[in-house]
């Protein structure tokens, strides 16, 4: 496993990061993989991939790039520059393409080594225009496939860093880190944080300035600016990862009808109203009088979390929905 030796100030001072470009970069990877992880993606992926394999057809060189860059075990570091609290995707692009051509193809060529110890970097990558062709596919991602949707997104991604910060403040940082990539990220102890499964040298990173940062597709990595900046990408987990998140159980629909429903079964994790309102599409004031009959019958409750309020569902919301759940479960 590959771990980072982190003190406990560094640990304390770390904080969670919105990325455009590493939500660009996630998507990247689900467009190469096209291994979807719900029905959201599955749609998403059905929108954007014949417009990403064409581009890549046209321009076989980038799609070696890809292939390349992208390895098992391993991406080139150029591509995965660590994320930078406050940065626009225009900014964040703009230190990919400001990459040294031979490092670049130094990265690359690592990439390769992991997939297979004997690989070189192809001749076809031996060229100086790498950073900015990794740059322009970017570019076309993010307007095609990702800026049409970053204001929900990036509710959806705000909604995630309150309730994992809520959680910090209840139950301290381990629980959390355990929580970021299950199996793969955890905290181990003796100022150790397992950040994968790879069997990589440990890295003491005590000093450096440490960012998380959710994404929406089931995506995670590494990536860092040594001795500096580290940051661990993380994918949102449960129903705010997919956009088109099952429906309420109908007979809990039936009950308190399908937009009360809906909010109620988002509420398993806290989030804002604001919050409740991008991932529902439902209306502010059609949200907030959801949020006062469900407050009033006691299914949920309300706390504020620094300058948000946050809501979720209280003990008998969660007998609720699962007692519906199992009955409509009985009934099909």
């Amino acid at each position: 496993m590959g771990w980072w030796q982190i003190n406990a100030d560094t640990l304390a001072r770390s904080r969670f990061v919105l990325s455009p470009l590493a939500e660009t970069f996630a998507s990247l990877r689900l467009l190469h993989s096209r291994q979807a992880a719900h029905p959201g993606e599955q749609a998403w992926l059905r929108d954007h991939l014949p417009g990403y394999r064409a581009l890549l057809a046209a321009d076989p060189v980038t799609a070696r790039l890809v292939r390349a860059g992208l390895g098992r075990t391993w991406i080139a570091d150029f591509l995965t520059p660590a994320p930078r609290d406050g940065e626009t995707f225009e900014e964040g692009v703009a230190r990919v393409r400001a990459v040294a051509p031979a490092d670049a193809r130094a990265q690359l060529a690592v990439a390769l080594a992991t997939v297979s110890p004997a690989a070189r970097l192809p001749a076809e990558l031996d060229r100086d225009d790498l950073p900015e062709r990794a740059a322009r596919l970017f570019e076309y991602v993010w307007a095609e496939s990702v800026r049409p949707y970053w204001t929900r997104r990036r509710h959806i991604l705000q909604a995630d860093v309150v309730a994992r910060t809520a959680r910090v403040s209840q139950g301290g940082w381990a629980a959390v880190l355990d929580d970021l990539r299950p199996g793969r990220t955890r905290w181990l102890g003796e100022n150790r944080l397992q950040v994968n499964l790879h069997e990589y040298p440990p890295r003491e990173i005590s000093g450096a300035e440490l960012v998380f940062v959710p994404v929406t597709p089931e995506a995670g990595w590494v990536s860092w600016e040594e001795p500096d900046r580290y940051a661990i990408v993380y994918p949102c987990t449960g129903t705010l990862a997919d956009h088109r998140a099952r429906p309420a159980p109908a007979s809990l629909a039936a009950l308190l009808g399908p937009a009360r429903a809906s909010v109620l079964v988002l509420l398993a994790a806290p989030m804002s109203t604001s919050q409740l309102t991008a991932v529902t599409g439902q209306g502010l004031g059609s949200v907030g009088r959801h949020l006062k009959v469900l407050l009033d019958a006691g299914l949920v409750e309300r706390r504020r979390a620094g300058r948000s309020v946050l809501y979720s569902r209280t003990a008998a919301g969660d007998v609720l929905v699962e007692a519906q759940s199992r009955d409509d479960m009985y009934r099909s």
